[in-house]
Order: C-alpha cells, then sequence, then structure tokens
C-alpha cells in the first residue's frame, strides 16, 4: 500500500490531519495518513489510565467546537458511530460559599443565575449567539475579507479585549465575571492579554448555540468515526510509522504536516529556504497542563448540586483568583492556588466507567516544561469544593508535561494549545503569510493546531490547509 503513489500524504492522524485528509478524498485525491503513534486520534485518544474498566480521555474531553466545526458538523458522523451526549448544565463554576454559577444553553437561564448583571448577559450573547454559524465561519479561521462583516465586527470589537477588562467593563458582580474569567483561561494566557476575551466568548456562545458535549464511548470514538469515513472515501492510514525524513514517504504530488512547526523542521526542514526556516524557528509554545485522572467509587461530593448537572466544572473560586493563578504560570511559577479545570463525562455515559463508580478528569496550567508534581494542589482545590473528595478515588493517574510530549509531539513542554496565543500567533501562527498552510515549497503543507484558528478539535486547520491545496492546483 506505501509502495504505490499517492496524491497527498499526511504525517499526523489528529483531528486536523484526519479532517484535512477526508477534505482531499472527497475531491477525489488519493490520501495516506501515515501516525507515529500506534492509534490514531492526537488530542482525543482514550485508554484504561487508572484501572480495568474505566475509560479516560488522555487530552481532550469536551467538544464544543466538533459540533460548532464547518468542517465537521457537515460530516455523516453518526454512520460511523460517532454519538454526542450532552450533559443538562455544560458548565458549572462552584464558590467558596457552597453555591455555583451555571453556564446553561438557554441565555436567559444562565443571565436568571447572574442577579443584576443578567441584563448585562443577554445583551452581549443573545445578538451573538442568533449570529453564531455566521461568527464561526468568519472568526475561526485564516485571516480574510470577511463575508459578514457586521456580524464579524460585533463579535470581534468585544473579542480584541482582554478578558479582564471585558469583564470588568461588562460586569459588577463576581458571579458573571468568574464564569467569563474561567472559560477565558483556556487560552492559557494571562488574562490581561489582548484577545483572550476571543476564546471566553466563543466558548460561552458555544455552550448556548450546540452544548459542550462528551462522546459516548471516550474521545477516540469520534477520531474513529473519522477515520471510518476517510476509510469509506479510499483513504488509506497506517499507525506506528515514526517519519523522520522526506525520503521515507511514499512519492505524492503534496505533503501535509500534523506537526508543530518544530516537527516539520526536522523532517523537512532541508526543503525549506533558511528565511523560513527562522520564522519557525521563532514560534513560541505557551504554557503547559499537569493533568490527573482518577477512577472514583462514586460521584464528586460537590457542595453545589448544580455541579452534578454539569459536563464541566471550573475550579478557581473568584474572577481575580483565575487571573492571579494565570498571570503566575506565565511568569514561570507554580500557583498555590492553581485554576483546575474538571470534566465528569461517566455521570452522563454509564460507558466510562463500571456500574457504581465514576471518573474525573482534571488538569492545570503550568510553566512550559514544567517537573513539579501538582497532585497535592490540584486535589486541594477539587477539596475545597468537594469536601471529601480524597475519599472517594480508588486509583489516580498523572500526566507531567514531559509525559504529554511522550503521548504527543505536538505538546511541546505540555503546550496542548499547539503554540502560545498570544496576539501576534493568534492571527499569524507560525509566521506571517498571505496563505499560513502553504510553505514556500510549493509541495509541503501544513495543518495542524499552529496554523490558524489554533488549538481544539475542531479540524479546521486541516480542511483550511486541503482547501489551499486544492487552490494550488
Amino acid at each position: 500500500m506505501v509502495e504505490r503513489r499517492y496524491d497527498a500524504v499526511i504525517v499526523g492522524a489528529g483531528p486536523n490531519g484526519l479532517s484535512a485528509a477526508i477534505e482531499l478524498a472527497e475531491h477525489g485525491w488519493s490520501t495516506l495518513v501515515v501516525e507515529a503513534a500506534d492509534t490514531i486520534g492526537g488530542g482525543a485518544r482514550s485508554a484504561e489510565l487508572t484501572l480495568p474498566g474505566f475509560t479516560h480521555d488522555v487530552c481532550s474531553a469536551i467538544h464544543p467546537l466538533a459540533l460548532a466545526s464547518p468542517a465537521f458538523r457537515r460530516l455523516p458522523l453518526n454512520r460511523f458511530g460517532v454519538e454526542f451526549i450532552q450533559p443538562p448544565t455544560p458548565l458549572a463554576h462552584p464558590f467558596d460559599d457552597g453555591t455555583a454559577v451555571k453556564l446553561e444553553r438557554s441565555v436567559a437561564t444562565t443571565a436568571a443565575g447572574l442577579g443584576a448583571d443578567g441584563a448585562a448577559w443577554r445583551e452581549l450573547m443573545t445578538p451573538l449567539v442568533q449570529d453564531f454559524n455566521r461568527i464561526v465561519a468568519g472568526a475561526l479561521g485564516p485571516a480574510r475579507i470577511p463575508r459578514h462583516p457586521l456580524v464579524l465586527a460585533r463579535f470581534g470589537l468585544p473579542a480584541l479585549r482582554s478578558a479582564s477588562g471585558l469583564a470588568e467593563s461588562r460586569f459588577e458582580g463576581e458571579r458573571a465575571r468568574a464564569l467569563f474569567a474561567g472559560m477565558a483561561a483556556h487560552a492559557m494566557m494571562p488574562l490581561e492579554s489582548l484577545a483572550t476575551a476571543a476564546v471566553g466568548l466563543m466558548l460561552g456562545l458555544s455552550g448556548h448555540a450546540v452544548g459542550w458535549p462528551i462522546v459516548r464511548g471516550g474521545s477516540q470514538e469520534l477520531m474513529e468515526g473519522l477515520t471510518g469515513y476517510l476509510r469509506a472515501l479510499g483513504g488509506n492510514i497506517v499507525t506506528g510509522w515514526r517519519v523522520t525524513s522526506l525520503r521515507e514517504l511514499p512519492a505524492a504530488r503534496v505533503v501535509l504536516f500534523d506537526l508543530t512547526p518544530r516537527g516539520l523542521l526536522d523532517i523537512a526542514g532541508d526543503a525549506l529556504p533558511e528565511g523560513y526556516r527562522r520564522q519557525l524557528r521563532r514560534y513560541r509554545s505557551g504554557m503547559g497542563a499537569f493533568k490527573l485522572d482518577y477512577a472514583l467509587d462514586g460521584p464528586v461530593p460537590w457542595r453545589s448540586d448544580a455541579c452534578l448537572q454539569a459536563g464541566t466544572v471550573h475550579l478557581g473560586g473568584t474572577s481575580g483568583e483565575i487571573a492571579a493563578s494565570e498571570r503566575a504560570t506565565a511568569r514561570g511559577e507554580h500557583p498555590e492556588q492553581p485554576f483546575v479545570l474538571a470534566a465528569q463525562q461517566s455521570l452522563f455515559d454509564p460507558s466510562r466507567a463500571p456500574e457504581g463508580r465514576q471518573t474525573l478528569w482534571a488538569y492545570c496550567h503550568v510553566p512550559n516544561g514544567s517537573k513539579m508534581d501538582m497532585t497535592e494542589r490540584i486535589e486541594a482545590q477539587i477539596e475545597r469544593f468537594a469536601p471529601g473528595f480524597r475519599d472517594r478515588v480508588i486509583a489516580r493517574h498523572a500526566m507531567f508535561p514531559s509525559d504529554l510530549e511522550r503521548y504527543n509531539a505536538n505538546y511541546i513542554g505540555g503546550d496542548i494549545n499547539g503554540g502560545m496565543q498570544n496576539l501576534r500567533q493568534l492571527f499569524l501562527r507560525p509566521a506571517p503569510r498571505l496563505d499560513p498552510y502553504a510553505t514556500p515549497n510549493p509541495r509541503l503543507f501544513l495543518c495542524s493546531s499552529a496554523t490558524p484558528p489554533g488549538g481544539g478539535v475542531h479540524g479546521l486547520s486541516g480542511y483550511f490547509a486541503a482547501k489551499s491545496v486544492l487552490r494550488s492546483r
């Protein structure tokens, strides 16, 4: 199979590599995807990390962008076994007084829980939710002339602000500010940084418009669905093949790389001009992650029952505490009270754990390449809002940044976002070019999260890279 000539070879079988292969295969191109790991999936694999019968998502767990993505939502993934489960509440954010604020599917219901800030939440979110599909089409991708400039401006003007600035100017109370700060902290940047509001807005809008779903059986099932569809189109996939040189690949019209800029340089640096190589070497990685997976003998004993209805729980307290945690991490410090992102998939998907048992998925941000064990600090944050949590733990599995990088070479220093999302790299990733997916070598293209729109399980980087390939031919 690998000795024949292909129209396109894709290196890396993550969401973007598979998305690129599907788009090309739908246009009649013969495709081969090669993956270094023994399983496909990249950042969306699942495994029994703790005990037999407990299925844990190794990296990505909650998939609002998969439902929102123009690359995925048009695909017949349900025919290939993909089923999304919507928890009753997308997100809960508990406080020390035993209450919690919730991001609900309904804007009005969310606003009702925000007290005096309810009107401000409705005013901000309602028009954006109504234009959600147009905003996604215009904002998630490469810079280009927008088809709906007024709609995109309505989103873009607040999105370009810092998350702290937007929250403080729009909301008076802590409940709304903390809710927004937790969503914006997914950017893995200080919340005072410009454009961090974009992440908070997009996740909030996604929660209202499409929810924050999980995939039945584990995130791996989404990747298996993409693989099944690609194979139905005639595409080929080979796993366990770590590419170290272009010379190892079969003949092809084009090669696409679902890799970091460093990975591209390692494999194809001698096929690229020095000026472009220099630009890629300047590409910066962002914060790392320290991750824990738990096997539990029952649900997390949250003080607020609202948390038991949520697929995702943000543990950070006030907006000021969350901002301080992200700011300290960006300085290279390890916060005593880290902002913790938690997901409890087994509450809504019984296939994830034996009867009567539960799983918990949790991580915090750490300096890139950190070697510090954050288990105690993460568990202290969980205990803060769920006293007695440690008594429920049957087994735990920890992943340091170095473990994440071994699991997926794209996670340099534990950076799960594919590169720092500062203002420059948000729009000009990985290098300033009119077409961010095309390299100066007309045969070589980049299709990873190091290209727009960046991190997340949405397949859009691969989708747009494939569009770039098709335009060039």
